[in-house]
């Protein structure tokens, strides 16, 4: 199969050469290109890249414009946005977007490499290192939201299991280790669970999922 096509957006360009390099060093990934956000949605029409990495914080066009423009596309690419802050106050907004997931710039080089592939195949990113505490910066406190709460009372059992497990950041085939499912049975307990939670994806459920007081804060276990 051909290699997955990369794109990289952000200002800086020492910090595009360093992700490229390490995207780059995957065999089955290329890195097609490298922009800041004004010159995204142009690059993405030419090189028609499958992942995009993207700055939240540029100063030319900001992340969440490009995020829209770009969503906006015939054959939209999975875009991940990169920021410096775990709990940056445009997370929300790129979630509403379309934002398939969020990654710290100081990731880890084997899980930005394993994130750009699980964006490839269609998932989001919520590594429990990376995503999962984006996501509970952008949740805030108070206790359980009696809105996700509701959404939350649509779902069965199992799917609860799920869901809980997907908010704490892990992927289909450890839902399914940890559930004794098949992947595919996960996979399927997912779809259902997006369309009841009309969540556009697995960040947005997982938010919920958070919201509704379905994954413990791993400091009451410590």
């Amino acid at each position: 199969m051909p290699p997955t096509r990369v794109l990289i957006v952000d200002d800086e360009v020492l910090v595009r050469s360093g992700l490229g390099l390490i995207v780059g060093t995957a065999p089955d990934l290329e890195v097609v290109g490298g922009c800041s956000g004004g010159q995204a949605e142009l690059l993405t029409r030419q090189l028609a890249p499958q992942v995009v990495l993207l700055d939240v914080r540029m100063p030319d066009l900001d992340g969440i414009s490009v995020l829209r423009r770009l969503r906006a596309l015939p054959d939209p690419p999975a875009v991940a946005m990169l920021t410096t802050f775990d709990t940056d106050e445009h997370i929300g907004t790129a979630l509403r977007a379309g934002a398939a997931g969020f990654l710290l710039k100081d990731t880890a080089p084997e899980q930005l490499v394993h994130a750009v592939r699980v964006l490839a195949a269609g998932g989001s990113v919520l590594s429990p290192s990376v995503a999962r505490t984006v996501i509970s910066g952008y949740v805030e406190g108070g206790g359980p939201d009696t809105t996700a709460a509701t959404l939350t009372g649509r779902l069965t059992g199992r799917e609860l299991d799920v869901l809980a497990l997907l908010g704490e950041g892990l992927s289909n085939a450890e839902i399914a280790d940890r559930l004794f499912l098949g992947t595919g049975t996960v996979k399927d307990h997912i779809s259902a669970i997006l369309g009841k939670l009309g969540a556009a994806n697995r960040v947005q459920a997982a938010v919920i999922a958070h919201r509704a007081g379905l994954v413990r804060d791993r400091r009451d276990g410590e």
